[in-house]
């Protein structure tokens, strides 16, 4: 539903701005485009947050600020990483010579401080969290690539479709930039294109001191990107056949992702309902599920929450703890602290993993994941099927 309301803000930003023609382009856009489908079907923070976002975005344009003050703090709660957002969007009326909006925006502003105050006693932590051992690595000049490969296509590609797709985004956005730069009195389009670009500077900027930079934490930004190429294609005097070509690239990157969105089943995604149901038809009184970590025990425990299922924790303080002890215990959550722990009382135990976590110890000269090593030695493999990037083993206790 989130991602419908998406859908409406950019139409209401669009039309706002350019009216009805540009503003249902925009709206189809945004529907089609891989990066906007992909997160919109997740139950994660990501469309909240543009959701926000773009209900920030269109109050501001209205000047209606007590919306936009509570659009903006509710944006700011649901990831830190809003602010790369709403920072731009803060010095529109700073580059527009706009004094009388910059001081009704200012006060706004203030008023989002207020509401998003509660939240300023846990910064601290979240930050220390963040410089101390934060997953993300610092990013590098490829993220230029990348950013034109989410935007229209998005990513994962396989290796055969990352030139061709870089290519459609390529000139897409290079047409998109010339009828820009043809445009110069239209300030609408610049400040489009400021917003589908200036958020992804900064946080890569920022991520050069200390990394940061979360793609998904780009969904605002590219909300506003479908806006620009609606503008750039509808509003600009482009001509007929340059217009009919721009389309045509941009639905076929469309295609060419949307395809590989609803075959991808690698790294974090695998068949889950198919993990289920071997586990369920399988599973015997007594036998317990131990998950090597929370990407694959989530998914089973929305599935069924009834199985005698476990995962165990990312060590504490590492990159990969990032499922606060809080939210195991509000979520009810099931977990160990180790392998050991977890299998200590039962006499067979179904091993989840996924290969990209074997090949990762693999890779640094170890026999297989730590996990697996364990249950080697102390039970006899029954069993291995294997479910895409999914291992699922039956291990029996080995008799004394």
């Amino acid at each position: 539903m989130l991602s419908l309301g998406i859908v409406l803000c950019i139409h209401q930003i669009a039309n706002h701005l350019f009216g009805p023609p540009t503003a249902l382009t925009a709206a189809l856009l945004s529907a089609i485009l891989p990066f906007q489908i992909h997160y919109g079907q997740e139950v994660r923070m990501y469309v909240f947050l543009t959701f926000w976002l773009s209900l920030a975005t269109l109050t501001f344009l209205k000047r209606q600020w007590i919306p936009f003050s509570i659009a903006a703090a509710l944006a700011q709660y649901t990831h830190n990483l809003a602010a790369f957002y709403l920072i731009p969007l803060a010095l529109t009326p700073i580059f527009q010579r706009d004094w009388k909006t910059l001081r009704s925006l200012t006060a706004a502003g203030f008023a989002a401080l207020i509401i998003y105050s509660p939240w300023l006693t846990q910064l601290p932590a979240q930050l220390s969290k963040v410089t101390s051992s934060f997953w993300i690595e610092k990013p590098g000049l490829e993220k230029i690539f990348t950013l034109f490969l989410l935007y229209l296509p998005h990513l994962p590609l396989p290796n055969n479709l990352l030139l061709p797709g870089l290519l459609l985004a390529t000139l897409t956005i290079a047409l998109a930039s010339f009828q820009t730069y043809r445009m110069p009195k239209e300030k609408s389009g610049l400040w489009l294109a400021y917003l589908s670009f200036t958020p992804p500077l900064l946080l890569w900027l920022a991520s050069q001191i200390s990394p940061l930079y979360v793609e998904r934490a780009l969904l605002p930004s590219h909300a506003i990107f479908c806006i620009w190429l609606a503008w750039a294609f509808t509003k600009t005097k482009c001509p007929a056949p340059i217009q009919v070509f721009a389309f045509a690239l941009i639905f076929i990157s469309a295609g060419i992702g949307f395809s590989q969105h609803v075959i991808y089943k690698g790294f974090p995604y695998a068949p889950y309902p198919a993990l289920h149901q071997s586990l369920t038809d399988r599973l015997k009184q007594g036998d317990i599920i131990v998950h090597s970590s929370k990407l694959t025990y989530l998914p089973s425990f929305y599935f069924n929450r009834s199985l005698p299922q476990f995962f165990i924790i990312d060590p504490p303080g590492s990159s990969t703890d990032t499922l606060s002890p809080a939210t195991r215990n509000i979520l009810h959550l099931e977990y160990q602290k180790d392998i050991e722990t977890a299998a200590t009382s039962a006499s067979r135990v179904w091993y989840i993993i996924f290969k990209q976590s074997i090949d990762e110890f693999t890779a640094q000269g170890f026999q297989s994941h730590p996990d697996i090593e364990y249950l080697n030695d102390h039970f006899t493999l029954a069993s291995t099927e294997i479910l895409d990037d999914i291992r699922l083993y039956l291990y029996l206790r080995k008799e004394p």
